[in-house]
C-alpha cells in the first residue's frame, strides 16, 4: 500500500508546484523602497545679453570767428544796440501808431559870475507823427531851479566878497534860493539816420527867476519867459510800443536868469497809443 501511496503524492506535489511558486511571487519583497519619482527636467538657461557698446561721439571742429567787418552802416565794424530793431518810428521801419505820449526828465546846471544855477524839469507831452519820420505835439512843464552862492569860493575867484552889504546872496541873509515855475510848450522831432534823430522845442512859462532887488541882493521875481532848445538824441528800443530817449539840448536864451541853463541833458520816455 505504501508502495501505491508515494506516486500518488509525487504527483499532486508536482500539479500544486505552479500555484505556489505564483503566490510566492504575489508577495511583496520585504527591506525595498518604493520607486522614487523621476526629476524634472532643467530649465533652459537663458543667455545674458550683452550690452551694445556706444558709438563714440564725434569730435567737435573748432570753431572760427571772422574778423569784425566795416559796412557802409558800421565803418568800424561795430554796431549800436537795437539797430536792427527799429521800431515806432524809426527810419528803416513804419511806426505801429500815429500817436505817442512823450515826457521827460530834465537835469541842468550851469554858473554864471559866482552864481550857480541847478535845474531839474519834467515835461508830458502828447506826440502825432505827421509822417514816419517827423513828429510835433504839445505838452506842459514844471521847473524847478536852485540858485546857490559860496562865498568862499567868490572870494577866492574874484578877490573880494560877494557884492551885497553883508556879502549874502539874499537880504535875510541866506545863500541859496528855490523857485518853481509851470509852463505850455510845443515839440518836433525829426528820424535823421535810424536811431538818431534832431529835436527842437519852444516853450512859454510862467516862471520864478532870481533877479536883484534895490539893495542888489537876490530874489524871486515872476515874468514870462520863452525857451528855445534845440538839440540831437538817441532813441533805445524797449519793445515795440516803448523806447527811452537821451536828449542833449542847448537853450538859445540862456542867461544867468533863464529857466534852462545853457546845456540840458534829458531823458524821454515815449509810449505808443492808438492805432
Amino acid at each position: 500500500m505504501k508502495r501505491h501511496l508515494l506516486p500518488v503524492l509525487l504527483l499532486v506535489a508536482a500539479a500544486g508546484l505552479p500555484t505556489f511558486r505564483a503566490q510566492a511571487q504575489d508577495k511583496p519583497v520585504l527591506n525595498t523602497a518604493p520607486p522614487a519619482p523621476q526629476p524634472a527636467p532643467p530649465r533652459p538657461v537663458e543667455p545674458t545679453p550683452v550690452p551694445a557698446t556706444p558709438a563714440p561721439e564725434p569730435t567737435p571742429e573748432p570753431t572760427y570767428n571772422a574778423p569784425v567787418q566795416s559796412t557802409p552802416d558800421a565803418p568800424s565794424g561795430l554796431d549800436f544796440p537795437n539797430r536792427k530793431n527799429t521800431k515806432a518810428g524809426g527810419a528803416e521801419d513804419k511806426p505801429p501808431t500815429r500817436k505817442f505820449l512823450y515826457t521827460n526828465l530834465g537835469l541842468g546846471y550851469s554858473s554864471v559870475d559866482g552864481i550857480s544855477n541847478f535845474n531839474a524839469s519834467l515835461a508830458p507831452a502828447i506826440g502825432f507823427r505827421i509822417t514816419d519820420k517827423f513828429a510835433i505835439g504839445p505838452g506842459i512843464s514844471y521847473a524847478y531851479n536852485n540858485y546857490s552862492l559860496s562865498p568862499d569860493n567868490f572870494y577866492r575867484t574874484y578877490g573880494f566878497t560877494y557884492p551885497t552889504p553883508n556879502g549874502s546872496l539874499t537880504a535875510a541873509g541866506a545863500n541859496s534860493l528855490s523857485s518853481s515855475s509851470l509852463g505850455f510848450k510845443v515839440f518836433a522831432q525829426y528820424i535823421v539816420y535810424k536811431e538818431f534823430f534832431i529835436h527842437g522845442e519852444y516853450e512859454v512859462t510862467n516862471a520864478q527867476l532870481a533877479g536883484y532887488d534895490g539893495n542888489g541882493y537876490l530874489a524871486k521875481i515872476n515874468r514870462t519867459v520863452s525857451s528855445p532848445l534845440a538839440g540831437i538824441g538817441y532813441r533805445s528800443y524797449l519793445g515795440e510800443n516803448a523806447a527811452v530817449d537821451v536828449l542833449g539840448l542847448y537853450n538859445f536864451g540862456n542867461s544867468v536868469f533863464s529857466l534852462y541853463p545853457g546845456f540840458n541833458l534829458r531823458f524821454s520816455l515815449l509810449f505808443n497809443i492808438g492805432k
